[in-house]
């Protein structure tokens, strides 16, 4: 992202951006500038804060003056926002709540094909007839006109222009636009039974190139010490690439350019399925196939945005709701950049309110620019822009559906296994959103948490007509662990041993090599979780369990372990820590709070270094880290090292400026700025503060010890020394000019980029590329860097390198006669490092029971005509878990404490979900005797082979 604007700038000018120089830090009216394409100055902020009080008091977490019950450790900072209801979502503001917007809110409707097979010749609005009629329509030959492109990240027509076949079921044809809502309203409803657009000719589904074709090839050295023969860790990511017939490539993927050719990699690839394929008697070969189905991330509120385009000024705001709130404003800017001059706005004011409910489906969404491109084609009037159900259905992003093979050869005698490998099939839909990304995830994680020393897997995700597929909560783990985690299962009944012990025997030890060739950084505790499962009630009882089944019902018990990467390999995080005279700690971050407790574990890092959980926590804020004055060039994943090292050499440049709240990166990365901030604060700042009332002086050894302090009830405690209250430390800090706040920036690349800064005498180093300090009350000042070290760009072609882990039991009742599956218990254990909100972990843990339960047993999506693309599917269609479907009174889930007091937080947020689907089909196969290789498995499929 980026890369073909080259340098960007953060809290630069358009001219300054260029150069990288600091410029002061924008008022929180003014917010972020930096130069986009065409010269427009793009804004973003949270919502603005002088609005009304209700509204500032629920948009700053935990809303102010409210009850935080996370001050006294219990609950979520967000939680009485939340469960009152209160004015939060951007789905809930219209334009009479927005300060300085006129009062009247219009109404957008996009209309979208339900057809991609045929062209499109026309649209004929002749339903909507008298009041009905819209004020606006917007076709692609206004875009077109209008010099309004997508950009790349979204390679297609915004709007399918007339005469020509539409890319994928549910691309936008027309953009209609409303002045009163009850026309809108009753529009809406008319054309959901009879679409406006009008086909001729069929033509068949347009071809494109697939978005991504790789093989991913390990071979083992002949002792666990010994360097590998070949591994994409060696030698580069691979990939036979798209050609046309003339031999030209058109396509070549990701990130690696050096090494690697395919051509090797397969050499060795092919040697290893001959190797399974001959397998001697010795060895058990199960050659299996598995589909895993499209489905919708059913988050609680449906795409939403708010818009006003004053021509006068020449100015578009918006207020918009999305995981990505850095990428969306520079997509909107890319949208603009080659627009004539009449069309194309001076400045892009782009504002962010909460989520409800992400799971990877607003992340990279191309729904904010149909937001902006409403207010443009109706300046004067704000615009809303909010999908309904159907709607969602139709235009969301969904999971990738996934045909996949596996081969796999275990020694009978040791059960552990000689050689896998995997043929993937995703199915990406109409726009290559995060398609490609998706594939390497999968194909990387298809061994799951095992040491096989021979793998090879292919991956291919394709451009279909379907809906678009994307980021989604899982992101191809899930779909890869289904057919693992059942081949193990079966594997252990052909073989004779018990599940979890062929699962030990075959687990991939600290320091031992994943599939790309490199071992995990972090702590490995998959041991852990086998025991905890292999010594718990439902597993010890499972005979038991059976042999005490009414008749007419089967009970089986089953178990799946998963373990999930967590961040992308290029992450990043901007966070604010400042404190107030009285003690009164505030945070900024760039995170969203999307139902995934962001602010509670905020608050609660924070804490640990300034004894008081947050009185405020400001989320998806962009806008106030201007004192940074941050640039970045290029792209964070295919950047050389030559490129990185002469970058570097700016002080103000960084790899990436901000990340999208995705991959599960909420604890890990989403908080290590603000974590790292507080800790600055707490050794500049209160320690000074507190050796002054402690009346230590400098010759005294005691000044070096501030690690050995500790927090208790508010007070900081030292051995042989008074107690002091945080309020009286604040106080101290303020008046003697010791630190008061920090801002920064921190990176990871599979580890954290580190710097020293200047600070009190000390060159102080930190995980952190970038840091701005105040003193007082003063204004934030930049501090240079005196060195940096950012991880090597090597690293991104080793793969996963932060796993965490959960594993899952289940029992299922089956009715013998109509089929139905019941999950009457479950156990869920997980790691994940530090738990900053164990309440938060433990609900996100019960959600993706939910998640995973609705994988296995209910939701499904079907492709093409019949799926979600042709407009009619709602709730009535599809089916989602529901309280009656879930083992609400018997779910238990077990959080395993850190390995160390210190050991820094993991992401945990998509592993919890994953395990429960292959744990309910291996239940269902302990009950039936018989294996599913499809999802969902149905009552009726459970009928047939009863």
């Amino acid at each position: 992202m980026g890369s073909s604007r080259g340098s960007r700038g953060f809290g630069a000018s358009p001219l300054a951006s260029q150069g990288g120089h600091p410029v002061t830090e924008p008022s929180r009216r003014d917010v972020l500038k930096w130069s986009a394409a065409g010269g427009i100055a793009l804004s973003l902020s949270r919502l603005p804060v002088a609005m009304a009080a209700a509204f500032d008091d629920t948009q700053t977490l935990p809303g102010r003056a409210r009850p935080n019950p996370a001050a006294a450790g219990h609950g979520r900072i967000d939680a009485v926002a939340k469960v009152t209801g209160a004015k939060l979502y951007v789905s809930d503001f219209r334009a009479a709540d927005m300060e300085g917007w006129p009062a009247t809110t219009a109404h957008a409707l996009l209309v979208r094909a339900a057809d991609a097979t045929h062209v499109l010749t026309g649209i004929d609005l002749g339903a909507l007839d008298g009041d009905l009629k819209p004020t606006v329509v917007v076709t692609g030959q206004d875009l077109a006109q209008a010099g309004l492109k997508g950009p790349p990240f979204y390679a297609g027509d915004l709007l399918c222009p007339v005469g020509t076949t539409p890319l994928y079921l549910g691309q936008p044809a027309a953009l209609l636009l409303f002045e009163r809502f009850d026309a809108f309203d009753r529009a809406r409803v008319l054309l959901r039974e009879k679409s406006p657009l009008v086909f001729g000719a069929e033509t068949g589904a347009l071809a494109r190139p697939n978005y991504a074709a790789m093989r991913f090839t390990r071979v083992a050295g002949p002792t666990p010490d010994a360097p590998d023969v070949y591994s994409p860790l060696m030698e580069g990511w691979i990939s036979p690439g798209v050609f046309e017939a003339g031999g030209r490539p058109v396509w070549q993927p990701l990130p690696i350019a050096e090494g690697g050719q395919y051509k090797k990699g397969a050499t060795y690839g092919e040697a290893i399925r001959a190797g399974i394929a001959a397998a001697d008697p010795a060895a058990l070969v199960l050659d299996r196939s598995f589909r895993t189905q499209s489905i919708d991330p059913m988050f609680l509120e449906p795409e939403c945005g708010l818009a006003w385009y004053d021509p006068k000024a020449r100015a578009l705001r918006l207020a918009l709701g999305v995981q990505s709130p850095l990428e969306a404003a520079e997509a909107l800017g890319d949208m603009f950049g080659a627009a004539k001059e009449g069309v194309r706005p001076k400045s892009i004011d782009t504002r962010f309110a909460h989520l409800g409910g992400g799971f990877g489906g607003r992340d990279h969404t191309p729904f904010p620019l149909y937001v902006a491109l409403a207010a443009i084609f109706l300046p004067n009037r704000p615009i809303r822009l909010a999908h309904d159900r159907f709607q969602q259905f139709q235009g969301g992003i969904k999971r990738h559906a996934f045909d996949i093979r596996s081969k796999v050869a275990f020694e009978r005698a040791t059960g552990r296994i000689r050689a896998f490998a995997a043929d993937h099939v995703l199915d990406g839909g109409g726009l290559a959103n995060y398609s490609a990304s998706v594939a390497v995830v999968s194909a990387t994680s298809a061994i799951g948490a095992y040491d096989v020393p021979k793998v090879d897997v292919t991956t291919v995700a394709e451009h279909t007509r379907g809906v678009t597929a994307g980021s989604m909560r899982g992101y191809g783990v899930v779909q890869t662990t289904v057919a693992l985690e059942t081949l193990m299962d079966e594997a252990a009944a052909a073989l004779g041993i018990d599940p979890v012990t062929l699962r030990r025997r075959n687990l991939l030890k600290t320091g031992g090599r994943s599939m790309a060739g490199n071992p995990w950084t972090v702590s490995v505790r998959t041991p852990e979780l086998l025991d905890k499962m292999e010594a718990h009630a439902l597993w010890r009882g499972r005979a038991a369990a059976k042999a005490a089944a009414p008749a007419g019902t089967l009970v089986g018990t089953g178990l799946a372990l998963c373990v999930k990467d967590y961040g992308t390999g290029a992450d990043c995080a901007l966070g604010r820590v400042e404190l107030e005279p009285d003690g009164r700690v505030r945070i900024v971050c760039d995170a969203v709070e999307m139902g995934n407790g962001i602010g509670t574990a905020m608050a609660n890092r924070v804490a640990q270094y300034l004894g008081r959980v947050a009185d405020e926590v400001s989320v998806a804020r962009i806008d106030a880290f201007g004192a940074l004055g941050l640039v970045t060039s290029g792209d964070p994943y295919t950047i050389t090292q030559a490129a990185q090292d002469k970058a570097a050499k700016n002080p103000r440049w960084v790899p990436a400026i901000s990340s999208a709240t995705s991959a599960s990166i909420g604890a890990h990365v989403g908080t290590q700025a603000a974590g790292e901030a507080a800790r600055i604060l707490l050794r500049f700042g209160l320690w000074p503060a507190a050796l002054a009332m402690w009346g230590i002086r400098k010759n005294d050894p005691r000044r070096f010890l501030w690690e050995e302090a500790y927090w208790q009830d508010g007070m900081l405690i030292m051995s042989g020394l008074p107690p002091l209250a945080q309020p009286d430390l604040a106080a101290k800090a303020h008046a003697m000019g010791a630190l008061t706040g920090t801002m920064a920036h921190a990176f990871s690349r599979w580890a954290w980029a580190q710097a020293a800064f200047p600070l009190d005498g000390f060159n102080w180093a930190a995980d952190l590329d970038a840091l701005a300090v105040r003193r007082g009350k003063g204004p934030f000042k930049v501090l240079d860097r005196s060195f940096v070290a950012f991880p090597p760009a090597s690293y991104n072609r080793i793969g996963t390198a932060f796993v965490s882990g959960c594993g899952t039991l289940v029992r299922v009742e089956i009715d013998r006669a109509s089929g139905a599956v019941r999950v009457a218990r479950g156990y869920s254990v997980l790691e994940c490092g530090h738990a900053l909100a164990p309440e938060v972990v433990r609900g996100q843990a019960h959600g993706g029971f939910a998640m995973g339960l609705g994988q296995a047993l209910l939701e499904n999506l079907p492709p093409f005509e019949d799926g979600p693309g042709n407009g009619r599917w709602n709730l009535g269609d599809y089916v989602v878990a529901r309280g009656s479907d879930l083992p609400v009174h018997a779910l238990e889930v077990e959080i395993l404490p850190p390995v160390a007091p210190n050991e820094p937080p993991k992401g945990m947020a998509e592993v919890v979900m994953i395990p429960v689907v292959p744990a309910i089909l291996n239940a269902i196969a302990d009950a039936t005797g018989k294996r599913f290789s499809a999802l969902p498995v149905t009552p009726d499929d459970v009928r047939r082979v009863l």
